[in-house]
């Protein structure tokens, strides 16, 4: 959310609006957005689905869900507010008549004319409830001033690899203009992810030191303690590689990499993000599997402590195909080819069921010569370590040398800034996203040629884990430190 920013009056239309994204997500960010005073009194809530819910019942639902997941608690005469806005439609997403009652209330003097459509819905749908909204004329076409605007929010999984993703943007922009599809990864609405790009380019102390010259190396990871759980049907077709690396950990390696944009402007900025993603290299399939490692947890403890929950081995998760080869963590090594970060390794890891919940971006500068001070015993100086904490205890961190008063030594430090502490409140990552969409700013959302770009990376690092001769899963018990990559991919 942007100080300066005047809420616009939307007309906000959640498919699957019984789903658990519209009841843990969606509805509690509209909430927190109207408390907050970042969502317009004119803003109307249209909710479809297939349950038999009055628009009554459907408030009343709503109401419990956003008491027990709104982190802001919970104030009675904002949601009454709110809940005035809200209609529901029962509707089924293949019937046209759905798409003909949702024009017939749309066309309501009392809705606003910017349209936003949220699909929370699964990624075979995206299509037919695109081109639904196209065909009852409710969509991009029925736009012709100004005044009005239509937007289609969709969420990840975005396609499965390259052709799969192509193909959906493809149908997609049958339907809408590519400048109103709105593509959600929720790791770029995050405060800290969204302070990389400030804390870069806005501090003279660390800008010119952002290159090969001097970084050591980057790591970006985003570590998980819990399993894969009741996700299980979608997990084991889709694996570490594409449920995180595709998305989170490449949009993170991008605002980490990338060039200074010429402008905010949300197109300079993807424009940017794009160069690197081309910068990435064309390895062999030898290359990946020396650079990567492939694991899959067995039973253990949640968290490695003696009283964690009990957690089964990834084969006996629900829905998880027997003898599956899915990953449920992996870590990559690799460099980018480009100038400014020239041989320094980027090692990205992601992975479920491990010792510690954890997201940050570590970047290692270059150690000072350590001739002058020395330790008796060898030890040399400690290392500068920039941490850029995305959760939890989200802030920044810096190490560094000072000398220990009264003793002719070196020790080392910490610098920390905590956002919660400095800051107190921080928005949650879908009440940016949801207000910036609905303002028009398309900055934190993912264009259809960065995904593309990510999609053929990583399908490249898959085909090389199914090439003859690739490096088997590593299994690690659940609750265990993350797998190390071996000695030659560090």
């Amino acid at each position: 959310m942007k100080e300066e920013d005047v809420p616009i009056a939307a007309s906000f239309v959640i498919f699957g609006a019984t789903g658990d994204l519209a009841a843990r997500k969606i509805v509690p960010a509209l909430y927190n957005l109207a408390r907050g005073g970042h969502l317009h009194p004119g803003t109307r809530v249209l909710c479809v689905g297939r349950k038999e819910f009055t628009s009554e019942g459907y408030r009343s639902a709503m109401e419990l869900s956003t008491r027990q997941f709104s982190h802001t608690g919970f104030d009675q005469e904002t949601w009454d507010a709110l809940a005035q806005r809200i209609d529901y439609l029962v509707g089924d997403l293949d019937d046209e008549s759905t798409y003909a009652m949702l024009s017939t209330m749309l066309a309501d003097s009392s809705m606003p004319e910017t349209r936003l459509f949220y699909l929370a819905v699964g990624p075979d749908q995206f299509p037919r409830v695109a081109y639904g909204i196209a065909r009852a004329g409710i969509g991009t076409a029925a736009c012709h001033d100004t005044a009005c605007a239509t937007r289609l929010i969709v969420e990840k999984p975005y396609g499965r690899d390259l052709s799969s993703a192509r193909a959906l943007s493809e149908k997609l922009q049958h339907s809408f203009d590519e400048r109103d599809i709105f593509r959600i990864d929720h790791y770029l609405g995050k405060e800290t992810v969204q302070n990389l790009l400030y804390f870069r380019f806005a501090n003279s102390v660390f800008e010119p030191l952002w290159n090969r010259n001097y970084i050591e190396r980057v790591e970006i990871e985003v570590l998980e303690t819990v399993s894969v759980g009741s996700r299980g049907g979608y997990y084991d077709g889709a694996g570490a590689a594409r449920d995180m690396l595709q998305n989170h950990l490449i949009q993170l390696l991008c605002l980490t990499a990338m060039e200074p944009p010429s402008s905010m402007d949300p197109e300079a900025l993807r424009d940017e993000k794009v160069k690197v993603l081309s910068a990435l290299p064309h390895y062999s399939a030898e290359e990946f599997c020396a650079r990567s490692l492939r694991g899959r947890y067995v039973a253990g403890r949640q968290g490695g402590r003696p009283e964690g929950q009990a957690i089964g081995a990834y084969l006996s998760e629900p829905k998880v195909a027997p003898g599956s080869m899915t990953e449920t963590f992996v870590a990559l090594r690799l460099e980018l080819d480009n100038w400014r970060f020239a041989g320094v390794p980027f090692i990205l890891r992601t992975g479920k069921a491990l010792e510690r919940q954890q997201s940050e971006i570590r970047v290692y500068f270059k150690p000072t010569p350590g001739r002058l001070f020395a330790m008796p015993d060898g030890s040399g100086l400690g290392r500068n370590v920039l941490t850029l904490r995305i959760q939890p205890d989200e802030g920044l961190f810096l190490s560094f040398n000072a000398k220990v008063p009264g003793v002719a030594r070196v020790a080392g430090h910490e610098l920390r800034f905590s956002y919660r502490e400095a800051e107190g409140y921080m928005p949650e990552a879908y009440e940016r996203l949801i207000d910036d969409a609905i303002a028009g700013d398309s900055t934190l959302f993912i264009r259809a040629d960065e995904t593309e770009a990510a999609w053929a990376f990583v399908d490249r690092l898959e085909e090389a884990w199914a090439s003859p001769g690739a490096p088997p899963l590593v299994e690690y018990p659940a609750g265990s430190p993350p797998p190390e990559l071996p000695p030659g991919a560090r």
